[in-house]
């Protein structure tokens, strides 16, 4: 017998009050109103638990207390006037429910090779997503057809099959133009690939047949919305809010790409992270205890199937504003090399086997393996897992059946031999770690610990390199080399989102590429004769920390002029470095409305077109907006104000007033200006300094030390004060009055001042200037081709779902006729069938069958659910009374054993003697009749059914012995729950109804009553009116004679008197 929700904690008033005593009418059952009162009162004790999940150290938990007291004690105060209360409140936690649906974030490490998604949602901590065959790491790879699409180890293992429809690590194609190295690089190591040329972006894509083509973009965005639907059924809800890793040295080209494939995968991103930024994340995160003010130098060595990052990180406890002392990771120094990875190792193991393969067949005239692309395919797999093998093992054999011709290939390939192929790759190891030092202007003496992370970094070989190169006695490899940086990007997107809060780790990334300003302008340098003269200024440097946002100002201008963004010195890099990089140009501003706003405010002071720049969270440049700045001195005169003026100015200064919260941030504003230098010095060097300023305007701002990253669309109400701010400076412009009248509040001047003139203050002006860009590095996809490719890539899917929900059903209708074919001999379906019913249900299931393999290829969906739907409408009946005799024991001896429980329960409430009872006579009798009736109608209905023939339809259901249950466990729980919420009526002492005080101890004894001449010891005590009790306050606790304080009068009775029983005695 279960307790039932509606009848908790006394619910619903009926018979006796909470003294047991009453009327013995019966209250009414609640019908569809009463319900939706009970629905009301429920309201009260749902614990409304916002899903905010609570990081400690790296894992996320949500806990939730319910408030207030018991159930009982919450009805009790339940008042009708707050009904309006609940309903509301039942709604909005409907809206919360329904919100926790999307709370979910995820993100996806990206590599070459393989990815990684983990999820963060309410109740599941950071975790790593399986794939559909439960792997932690997804192969990157996607195989594109007429008809189809394969992803992850489906695709791969379509590689062998048709390699020129698969492809992989196209990652190297991104922000690439033709032109460049890396693009023929692609060429060469996968020649079965055709590349397209588009003359617009001046880029390639995959050619795949006549019809079918698509950029790297695109097929990016086929792998991210594959690792979205991955982490969606592993979360069970839908997520949009991502963060992606992306290798440090992208450039913003490279970068961009990503985003643009992201928006036609439909999903948000938080963040684009380094991957080498999310590795140091995770490290620090799970290690946030041993972090202290003492500065540790961390060198992470990732070494990857493409590239290789070598990134030297500093930790160390920092305070901030919002949290106190916190532990923050600062990049410090990052080499890296684009091309040495194990991808280059596999080409080189894969060559090597095609020769031994082609001299096995030298003399047989048989055409070279490498021309042979599903040949050459089987042997890039083989040699995958032969450097796989090779790193714990001196010498494997290799070996494929059926090459190619039906020839089978086995060669023995030992340690040695692969190093040999390998020799140079293992001398760059040494590169990215000495230009990880130079960037971070440090020593290996200053470096604590090297950890290894990346699959590469297995071999022993280059463990070997790299231990002689830093001088180390040992390599750290106490990180999971695979995992590292998609947990670090799953922290990140959890502290990046709104839904979850975690302890703050603040990150400091660093910019690898420098950003300058170059500008060129008229200079006199002697009279008469003027020249150009070529600027530059930096505007991010090497190494410099972000996100960040900076504000260049340019003071010389009075017209439109325009202005170059390009990389800084890039020295560092190497010649071929340089060719991958591509352009160094990035975007060309061209400025329009700088003379206009100098005519419109001829008489004002210009203080230089000043141009915002952010560098945000993703790495990404951005501008924000250009302003022309003007300022002038407005003087305000006493004997221009009015008379209401003045008394508001006494008011305000009686109520401590002042200057207003506008002055004040206008003089701010104006003492900013004036420390800012101009942009233009006559000195190169000291111009570079003073001609920057970080963005002091937006007061959220502190570039000294830049916050933890926060979302992109946190930035926007930044920008959004900024403009409100621009627009209060322009309204305070167009009402001088206004802004004298709010200037001069303050204290009330003396009556010999009021003539006199107060001093002059600034007014600030800021115009708006439009602004032309020119990309310059690679052009972005237009608005009309990104919505066209998103529109591409979401009819692909839904291509996909259909023909997965076609195969579905075709599955199932199968499915369906062979278990049914089989269940047709039976003995349980055939004692409930007739012979003629099996023919017919065996004739529809072998014509159905028949169908199915003749015409089900051509079948739509619709038309095969509708044939699974005939068919189990045909089988119903049968499939009906099978079940229900299945039902039927454990249904009737649970209504066996709860009929006899209620009758015991029945006859043990009937033996309460009348002064303890707290049960009304209409309600024994209730439940009385429900017994009898549910004992009448099970006899009735089972004699009934026994008559019937096995094959007809039963009357004897099991839903109708489930409402049978249920209506009589309604009435037992109603009187459990009475009985358990209920207090002891008070016992009287005497017959002139004086209460007894309880006894200040346990050892206090209570006076005994001698009963007086004329009375016989079996007289009744009278009992308290029942208005008394009623009267009482809910929650006041009334003096009872029967408890815990009473025990002692209770068990010295006078003699010859009968003792009184209690509720636990019977």
């Amino acid at each position: 017998m279960g307790a039932r929700a509606g009848a908790a904690g006394a619910g619903r008033a009926r018979g006796a009050g909470p003294g047991g005593g009453g009327s013995n009418e019966r209250a009414p059952r609640p019908g569809p109103a009463g319900a939706r009162d009970a629905a009301e009162r429920l309201v009260a004790n749902v614990t409304v638990c916002k899903p905010r999940g609570v990081v400690k150290g790296a894992g996320l938990g949500a806990r939730c207390r319910p408030r207030g007291g018991t159930m009982a004690a919450t009805v009790r105060r339940q008042r009708p006037k707050r009904l309006d209360r609940w309903a509301v409140m039942a709604v909005l936690l409907a809206n919360l429910l329904a919100l926790s649906d999307t709370l979910a974030v995820m993100s996806v490490d990206l590599g070459s090779e393989s990815m990684k998604v983990a999820i963060v949602k309410p109740g599941v901590p950071m975790e790593i997503v399986l794939n559909k065959e439960s792997r932690r790491k997804t192969p990157v790879t996607v195989t594109l057809k007429e008809n189809e699409r394969f992803f992850g180890d489906s695709a791969a293992s379509m590689a062998i099959k048709n390699p020129k429809a698969t492809l992989r690590y196209f990652q190297h194609l991104l922000g690439k133009q033709e032109g460049n190295p890396h693009v023929a690089l692609y060429r060469a190591r996968f020649p079965e690939h055709e590349l397209g040329f588009d003359p617009q972006r001046q880029t390639v894509h995959f050619q795949i047949s006549p019809q079918l083509q698509f950029s790297p973009e695109e097929v990016l965005g086929m792998v991210l919305n594959y690792s979205r639907s991955l982490a969606e059924d592993f979360a069970e809800q839908p997520i949009k809010d991502a963060v992606i890793t992306v290798p440090a040295f992208f450039n913003q080209a490279e970068r961009r790409a990503v985003l643009q494939a992201a928006r036609m995968a439909g999903l948000k991103v938080l963040q684009l992270i380094n991957d080498n930024t999310a590795t140091a994340l995770s490290y620090g995160v799970f290690r946030r205890k041993d972090i202290n003010t003492t500065a540790q130098n961390v060198m992470f060595y990732d070494m990857g199937s493409g590239s290789t990052v070598c990134t030297i990180v500093t930790y160390q406890t920092v305070k901030t504003k919002e949290a106190g002392m916190q532990p923050q990771l600062q990049i410090r120094g990052v080499g890296f090399d684009r091309t040495l990875g194990g991808l280059e190792m596999e080409l080189r193991l894969r060559e090597h086997l095609a020769k031994l393969f082609n001299e096995q067949r030298k003399g047989q005239r048989a055409k070279d393996v490498r021309e042979n692309p599903r040949a050459m395919a089987k042997l890039l797999r083989e040699a995958n897992r032969l450097k796989t093998v090779l790193s714990a093992n001196a010498d494997h054999m290799a070996q494929i059946e059926g090459l190619m011709d039906d020839v089978d290939f086995k060669a023995k390939v030992t340690r040695a031999e692969f190093e040999e192929l390998c020799a140079d790759l293992f001398e760059r190891v040494p590169g990215p770690v000495q230009q990880a030092l130079q960037s971070a202007e440090m020593n290996l003496d200053e470096i604590e610990q090297v950890i290894l992370v990346g699959g590469a970094t297995r071999v022993p070989k280059v463990q070997e390199v790299l231990l002689k190169a830093v001088g180390k006695e040992e390599l750290g490899k106490n990180i999971n080399a695979d995992e590292a940086a998609a947990m670090g990007a799953v922290y990140q997107a959890a502290a990046l989102s709104k839904a979850f809060k975690v302890k703050p780790f603040v990150v400091r990334d660093a910019v690898i590429y420098p950003i300058l300003v170059e500008f060129t302008r008229e200079v006199e340098e002697e009279p008469g004769v003027r020249s150009l003269k070529h600027n530059k200024r930096v505007l991010f440097s090497r190494m410099g920390p972000y996100p960040q946002r900076k504000v260049i100002t340019f003071n010389r201008y009075n017209h439109d002029f325009d202005f170059h963004i390009n990389y800084g010195d890039l020295g560092f890099l190497g010649p071929e470095d340089l060719r991958v990089f591509g352009s160094q140009n990035l975007t060309t501003v061209k400025l329009k409305g700088v003379g206009e706003s100098f005519k419109k405010y001829p008489d004002h002071e210009s203080k230089g077109i000043k141009a915002h720049f952010n560098l945000d969270e993703s790495g990404v440049l951005s501008l924000i907006r250009v302003e022309s700045v003007f300022e002038t001195l407005v003087e305000d005169s006493p004997e221009e104000e009015s008379t209401l003026t003045k008394l508001g100015n006494t008011i305000s200064s009686l109520f401590g007033g002042g200057a207003t919260a506008d002055t004040k941030e206008n003089g701010t504003d104006t003492i900013q200006e004036e420390e800012e230098s101009p942009a233009e010095g006559s000195k190169d060097e000291p111009g570079e300094q003073a001609e920057l300023k970080e963005e002091a305007e937006a007061p959220v701002e502190d570039t000294s030390q830049p916050p933890l990253a926060e979302p992109k669309e946190d930035a926007a109400p930044e920008e959004e004060k900024a403009a409100e701010k621009e627009n209060e400076e322009k309204s305070e412009a167009q009402k001088p009055s206004e802004k004298k009248e709010a200037g001069s509040a303050g204290v009330p001047p003396a009556p010999e001042e009021e003539k006199k003139q107060k001093p002059a203050r600034k007014q600030r002006m800021v115009e708006e200037i439009g602004v032309e860009l020119l990309v310059l590095d690679l052009p972005d996809l237009p608005e009309e081709a990104l919505a066209r490719s998103a529109q591409k890539l979401q009819d692909l899917t839904f291509r996909d779902l259909e023909k997965q929900e076609r195969e579905k059903a075709a599955n199932s209708l199968e499915a369906f006729i062979f278990e049914t074919q089989d269940k047709l001999y039976q003995p349980e379906y055939q004692e409930v069938s007739t012979e003629e019913q099996r023919e017919e249900i065996s004739g529809k299931l072998s014509a159905a069958s028949t169908w199915l393999e003749d015409e089900g290829f051509g079948a739509t969906t619709v038309m095969l659910k509708e044939k699974l739907t005939e068919l189990r409408k045909l089988c119903y009946g049968l499939f009906f009374r099978v079940e229900e005799r299945k039902k039927w024991p454990e249904r009737l001896s649970a209504l066996d054993n709860l009929l006899n429980h209620s009758s015991m329960f029945l006859k043990g409430a009937r033996l309460i003697p009348e002064m303890d009872q707290i049960f009304t006579e209409v309600e024994m009798t209730t439940l009385e009749k429900v017994i009898n009736e549910t004992w009448a109608w099970k006899n009735a209905t089972v004699a009934e059914q026994a008559k019937l023939p096995a094959t007809e339809k039963p009357v004897l259901l099991s839903k109708d012995i489930e409402a049978k249950m249920m209506a009589l466990d309604r009435e037992v729980q109603y009187l459990l729950n009475k009985a358990k919420f209920t207090k002891p009526r008070p016992r009287p002492k005497d017959k002139n109804g004086t209460r007894a005080e309880p006894p200040l101890n346990a050892s206090d004894q209570a006076e005994k009553v001698i009963p007086p001449p004329g009375h016989t010891e079996d007289a009744k005590p009278i009992s308290e009116p029942e208005k008394e009790t009623r009267s009482e306050p809910a929650d006041a606790e009334p003096l009872e004679l029967g408890g815990p304080g009473a025990e002692p009068e209770q068990k010295e009775q006078p003699t010859g008197q009968k003792p009184t029983l209690k509720n636990d005695e019977l």
